[in-house]
């Protein structure tokens, strides 16, 4: 399984983490990704965080920690 980080810094600028023919793709706004105490899965849940792929995959990818992991440290490239 392979999942692809965007981030939208800005309208038509969104930072990609690769690769681009994964099987999950989760976007999320550098608005909610950098705020204090980001957690993917409660944004996921308030509307924030968009997710495109099989479910079970991304309950997963959320419950891992790795979507938090993964959108900072593409937060962190962007500043």
């Amino acid at each position: 399984m392979s999942v692809q980080y965007r981030l939208i810094v800005a309208k038509k600028d969104e930072r990609v983490d690769v690769p681009d023919d994964a099987d999950i793709v989760i976007t999320a706004p550098i608005e909610a990704v950098t705020a204090d105490g980001f957690d993917a899965t409660v944004e996921f849940m308030r509307g924030r965080l968009k997710a495109a792929g099989h479910t079970g995959q991304l309950i997963e990818v959320l419950k891992s920690g790795a979507a938090t992991e993964s959108l900072r440290a593409l937060a962190l490239s962007v500043a």
